[in-house]
C-alpha cells in the first residue's frame, strides 16, 4: 500500500539527526515538524525569518501572526528566535543548513530538480529554492512517485524548468526510498506492501536494484 502524506514525513523524519538545522519547503515537508523525536533536537529555520519552529499548532494555539514562509501558522519552541528575512537568506547561503527537505515536480537520474515552474501556468516566484538547493549540505524531496496522470516524476532528464542542477541526494515518495548517485536512482527502501514491479513500472529513470529490497519502518 502506498504512503500517505503524512508517511512520507515520517520516513523523512527518520533521516534527522541530533543538532541538525533544517529548512523545510511548502506542502509535504512542512509535515516532518510533526514526526521530530522528543529525545532528539533539531532547529528549523524558514525562509521569512524563524529559527526554532515546532510542530503544527492546535486550534487554541493559533497565532496568525506566526507563519512559516509558506503561509502556515506554526509554534514555537523555547530559545526560538525571530529575523529579518535578510538574515535568514545568509544563513542558508552561508551553508548553515544541514539539510533541506523540498517538494518537487520532477527529479532526474543526475540529481537535478524540477519544483516552481509549469510553462503557461502563473507562479509567485521560485521563493527560496533556488538558494537552497544551491547552498544545503544534503537535500531530501518529499513528493509523489506519480503524477495526476499516472507518469513517473522520477525521470531521465527533467522536462520543466530546472530549480537546481546535480544538487539532490535522496528521494521519498509514496512508493519507495531512494539515493541518487552515479546518474540512477538506487532502491533503498520500498513503502509497505508495495512490489518491486510496481516501482520499475512507475520510474523512468535508471533504476539499481541490489540484493532484498527491505520495506520501510515509519513507525
Amino acid at each position: 500500500m502506498a504512503l500517505d502524506k503524512k508517511g512520507i514525513a515520517k520516513r523523512i523524519a527518520k533521516e534527522l539527526q541530533n543538532g541538525y538545522y533544517v529548512n523545510l519547503g511548502i506542502g509535504i515537508p512542512t509535515l516532518v515538524a510533526n514526526y521530530i523525536p522528543d529525545d532528539m533536537t533539531v532547529f528549523l529555520q524558514s525562509e521569512n525569518g524563524l529559527l526554532g519552529m515546532g510542530p503544527f499548532p492546535y486550534e487554541e494555539e493559533v497565532d496568525a501572526d506566526l507563519i512559516n514562509a509558506g503561509k502556515q501558522t506554526v509554534t514555537t519552541l523555547p530559545g526560538a528566535s525571530l529575523f529579518s528575512s535578510a538574515d535568514s537568506f545568509e544563513m542558508i547561503r552561508g551553508g548553515h543548513i544541514d539539510l533541506t527537505v523540498l517538494g518537487a515536480m520532477e527529479v532526474d537520474q543526475n540529481g537535478d530538480i524540477a519544483n516552481w515552474k509549469i510553462p503557461g501556468k502563473m507562479v509567485k516566484g521560485m521563493g527560496g529554492a533556488m538558494d537552497l538547493v544551491a547552498a544545503a549540505r544534503n537535500i531530501i524531496v518529499a513528493m509523489r512517485h506519480t503524477n495526476r496522470a499516472g507518469e513517473s516524476k522520477l525521470l531521465k532528464k527533467c522536462t520543466l524548468p530546472l530549480t537546481g542542477v546535480n544538487c539532490i541526494k535522496k528521494v521519498v515518495t509514496d512508493l519507495a526510498f531512494l539515493e541518487i548517485k552515479e546518474g540512477a536512482f538506487h532502491l533503498i527502501e520500498r513503502a509497505p506492501g508495495v512490489t518491486i514491479e510496481e516501482i520499475k513500472e512507475k520510474t523512468e529513470g535508471t533504476l539499481i536494484i541490489n540484493g532484498d529490497i527491505p520495506e520501510m519502518c515509519i513507525d
